[in-house]
């Protein structure tokens, strides 16, 4: 599972996939060069299955959980990032969910896959989103979320 979390953009960047075709760029290049280097097929389908426009449904749990993260956590990056702090340690659910309401705050963050990864994995979506962020904030310094310091008598970091 992890593995999969941590592939399932790496053609991202070199196929962006503006036109959202479900087989050609990302996330289908990706899933091409790994099925030639044997990667598993459990790990290709939640690949190609968390993007809607392929049409490769979602039939695994690993595959909904990927679905069911992968906005969510861009989301609640983007409300860390707009904390002095710049910490996910100061996110919460609510935070999270008031910016979800914002349409104009991360805009390519589809609010729509969020409550459908939610509804796919038979959870609530505030509980959901506050799992989330506390397997984020376990892992914030290692996804660089941890924070700059702030308030009187700290310097910026280099």
């Amino acid at each position: 599972w992890g593995l999969a979390g941590l592939i399932h953009d790496f053609d991202y960047e070199r196929f962006p996939n503006e036109a959202q075709a479900a087989d050609t760029e990302h996330p289908s290049e990706g899933v091409r060069h790994l099925r030639a280097l044997g990667w598993p097929e459990d790990i290709l389908q939640a690949v190609l299955g968390h993007a809607l426009f392929t049409g490769v449904p979602r039939e695994t749990r690993m595959a909904r959980a990927l679905f069911a993260v992968d906005e969510l956590t861009g989301l609640i990056t983007a409300t860390a990032l707009v904390r002095p702090s710049k910490s996910v340690n100061e996110v919460d659910a609510r935070s999270v969910r008031k910016k979800m309401k914002d349409k104009a705050f991360a805009r390519g963050v589809s609010r729509e896959d969020i409550q459908l990864g939610a509804a796919e994995l038979g959870v609530d979506l505030d509980e959901h989103i506050a799992f989330v962020i506390g397997a984020m904030q376990r892992n914030a310094d290692q996804l660089g979320l941890a924070g700059v310091p702030t308030g009187p008598g700290t310097a910026p970091t280099p």
